[in-house]
């Protein structure tokens, strides 16, 4: 369990919306010992523990990060369709990119895998979005990690560095739909990034094996018991 001490947290997507909060709560986790981020370009955060490992992600990973060891692997990997262009950009970083992650993070000795998706996800949807995020979570669970936490958020609530107008919107009209979505509706409800990064070190915490799917109340669970633990800190 990631409460043992002297653990390497390895994150790929450190520097969006959700990634960018989790690298700070992994900081502060005392049972990382070392929190290894890869990224493209440099990262605007530095710490003692942290180390920023700056990659290529448009050739394969695992060279670049030969002799690699780590204990708990996180994924906030993720584009949209207009930021990729086209599906098979968008397939490319949020099918085959994550799923390289996953395989270098397995490879490195990773026995928990924590995974950002989107709720709604499953191989079968209509959804072009929704279904390749079903692709990757089923991919990934072949991979056979002796722990896999899928977090299935629905709108992410915060503010990016790069301003996206009809998501501003959306997250305008999500306060307003929040509080009618009641009863199984209620995972639909959009939550802030900084829960939903609380929530992923929630579950690493955790310890739960096998496969496990968390949703907006799980999230909102697991948030709380991680901001508990950091107050008795």
């Amino acid at each position: 369990m990631a409460e043992q001490t002297g653990r390497t947290a390895l994150v790929a997507g450190g520097s969006g919306l959700v990634g960018a909060q989790l690298l700070r709560e992994l900081i502060g986790a005392t049972e990382y010992a070392r929190v290894l981020a890869l990224s493209r370009r440099p990262l605007a955060i530095d710490h003692p523990r942290l180390a920023n490992r700056v990659v290529r992600f448009d050739v394969p990973l695992a060279p670049q990060l030969s002799g690699l060891r780590c204990q708990d692997a996180f994924c906030c990997l993720g584009t949209t369709m207009r930021e990729a262009g086209s599906q098979q950009a968008f397939r490319a970083v949020d099918r085959d990119l994550v799923l390289q992650f996953a395989q270098v993070a397995r490879a490195a000795g990773a026995e928990r895998f924590v995974l950002l998706s989107s709720i709604g996800a499953a191989e079968s949807s209509r959804n072009f979005y929704l279904r390749v995020k079903g692709e990757t979570e089923r991919a990934i669970e072949r991979l056979g990690f002796r722990s896999l936490d899928i977090l299935q958020p629905s709108l992410l609530l915060g503010m990016r560095r790069t301003v996206r107008p009809l998501e501003l919107i959306a997250q305008g009209l999500m306060w307003c739909v929040n509080p009618l979505l009641l009863g199984g509706a209620a995972r639909y409800r959009g939550i802030q990034a900084t829960e939903v990064a609380a929530a992923m070190l929630g579950a690493a915490r955790g310890g739960r094996l096998g496969v496990n799917r968390y949703s907006f109340r799980d999230l909102r669970s697991l948030a709380g018991s991680t901001v508990r633990r950091s107050a008795r800190v």
